[in-house]
């Protein structure tokens, strides 16, 4: 897929000095919308086989009859790579273009490629009757593109765009190829690499229309069970089955329900027996598709059966996007408390989309936005600047800078993962990223782990709870709270407790699993972006600081 960027009129902001090459089966429609684009776009359009015919003096049929199929591709291979040599262009490849790989390569390197993707039967409506096809002069139609298409799909959904080329004119056609051009942007990755597997964080827009290729690269085998809850599968499901179709999976979905309340034993099981009952075998993959909840419990059972299978993660919550979907954490809630039972299960694969945010309630992508705020008090103190800068246009759906502030997190999050995996460092290290965690699961507890208070919310208050214990105990200026407060109020977050029982609090604290030698853990910190551990904080300066941020 291009890193590539492209520009040309109608096209503003995206793709600068690239060519546009069109993929997809014969009948797509790629010659049609490429000539139509091309001018939209004041670029030469080009189709490889007619430049081939022209270069050779032979027709494509002629070719194949004369010299065979592989002669043909030895030069469709040559053509390409010169008309990708020089200025921008739009091109219209043949159908088998895109499965030679150093083609591939090539467009990778000089172009955005578009697959036209189109159903059988849209296909069999324009290419009937026509003679000059010569794989069409072998057979049925209808049984020949059908083979084709379960041969090439899984390759052409590696493209970089992916439209659909249905029964509409080729200007319409045309005209949603140009407005997803202008859209798009190259995906950023960001690799987590372990000592036992390594990983990559790819983040983009549109990224579902081509996971089915992204997940066929890192998983096993191209079998997998994707988990979600209700809400996201009537949003985002079909999109990913779409995808894993196109890139040859064999897939079943499984459906919870929606909300902090699977996140449980009970659910955990039931999840358990019903991926059992469809006989997965060692490399089927679990694909968790939702947020944090979904990731966690997904996770966890990915874990669990069978002793552990390949696992992915494609999270639509901010929250889950920027903070639990990187890592390997799994887990659920018993009565005792939260994230008590669970496992490290490290994914294969996390696939961002930022498109599914457009559907994500205001106030979940706030909850999602403290983790963003989190780890800029933790050691980039420059992150924490750029959240009070531009924080109230990202939670307004400014996908520029939700991207940015999603690639600067997970860097952020992947460079303390890579450097304590299981959070077994003596001293700060992974356990760097509880800043506010040791107040929020008090608070979540105390509020029963629903609706009242999103986790999200939750650390929100216990950022600034960390920040005033740390100036009380006098580690660092205290004025830096309030800031804090402040900015997290701009965005509509909540940043003070609600009048919680300040004993009942702390009783929840002592039963935290990041409890040792019966000390309570704390993160607290030397200014912004100065975060560390310490096990010696005095019970009374914590209830001080509860009853200062709004205990009763």
């Amino acid at each position: 897929m291009s890193d590539k960027s492209f520009h040309a009129a109608g096209v503003p902001g995206a793709y600068r000095g690239c060519s546009i090459v069109l993929i997809g089966l014969m009948g797509a429609g790629k010659s049609a919308v490429g000539r139509r684009l091309a001018a939209r776009l004041q670029l030469p359009f080009h189709d490889s086989d007619a430049e081939i015919e022209a270069v050779s003096g032979k027709t494509v049929a002629e070719i194949f009859a004369t010299e065979g199929e592989a002669a043909f591709r030895s030069r469709e291979r040559e053509v390409i790579a010169r008309l990708l040599g020089g200025s921008p262009v739009v091109l219209a490849t043949g159908g088998g273009a895109f499965m030679d790989p150093d083609t591939r390569v090539v467009i990778a390197a000089r172009a955005v490629s578009v697959w036209l993707r189109a159903t059988i039967g849209v296909l069999l409506g324009r290419v009937r009757g026509r003679t000059h096809r010569p794989l069409l002069n072998q057979g049925d139609p209808g049984e020949i593109l059908s083979r084709l298409s379960a041969l090439r799909g899984p390759v052409y959904a590696g493209a970089d765009i992916i439209v659909d080329s249905t029964e509409d004119s080729p200007d319409m056609t045309t005209q949603t190829v140009a407005a997803a051009l202008a859209r798009h942007a190259p995906a950023q990755t960001v690799r987590i690499d372990l000592p036992d597997a390594g990983y990559d964080v790819v983040i983009g827009r549109g990224l579902l229309d081509g996971a089915g290729a992204r997940l066929a690269g890192a998983l096993p085998a191209r079998r997998a069970v994707v988990v979600t809850d209700a809400n996201v599968a009537q949003t985002h499901l079909p999109r990913l089955e779409r995808a894993l179709d196109d890139a040859g999976f064999i897939h079943e979905r499984l459906i919870v329900p929606p909300g902090e309340g699977s996140k449980s034993l009970a659910r955990f099981a039931a999840l358990v027996e019903d991926i059992l009952a469809l006989q997965p075998e060692r490399q089927t993959a679990i694909i968790a598709l939702g947020g944090g909840v979904m990731g966690d419990l997904a996770g966890f059972a990915a874990a669990s059966v069978l002793r552990g299978l390949p696992f992915a993660q494609i999270p639509t919550s901010l929250l889950a996007q920027v903070d639990s979907s990187v890592g390997g954490k799994t887990g659920v809630n018993s009565r005792h408390g939260k994230n008590l039972v669970g496992a490290f299960h490290q994914p294969r694969l996390v696939i961002i989309d930022s498109d599914t945010l457009a559907t994500l309630p205001r106030r979940e992508a706030a909850a999602g936005y403290a983790e963003i705020v989190k780890a800029g008090l933790i050691a980039d103190p420059a992150l924490y600047d750029w959240c009070e800068t531009h924080g109230a246009a990202l939670l307004g759906g400014d996908q520029g800078l939700q991207e940015e502030a999603i690639a600067r997190a997970v860097a952020f999050k992947a460079r303390v993962v890579m450097a304590d995996p299981r959070e077994q460092a003596k001293q700060d290290g992974r356990a760097l990223l509880n800043l506010g965690h040791t107040f929020a699961h008090a608070f979540e507890a105390e509020t029963g782990y629903g609706t009242a208070l999103l986790h999200g919310e939750a650390v929100a208050i216990g950022l600034v709870c960390a920040f005033d214990l740390s100036a009380r105990l006098g580690h660092c200026d205290a004025a830096i709270a309030p800031r804090i407060a402040a900015h997290l109020q701009a965005v509509g977050l909540p940043h003070r407790i609600g009048g919680w029982s300040a004993n009942a609090l702390l009783g929840h604290m002592q039963r935290d699993k990041k409890m040792r030698d019966g000390r309570l853990a704390f993160v607290l910190a030397r200014g912004i972006g100065g975060a560390f551990t310490s096990r010696e904080v005095p019970v009374e300066a914590v209830r001080a600081t509860l009853i200062a941020c709004g205990a009763g």
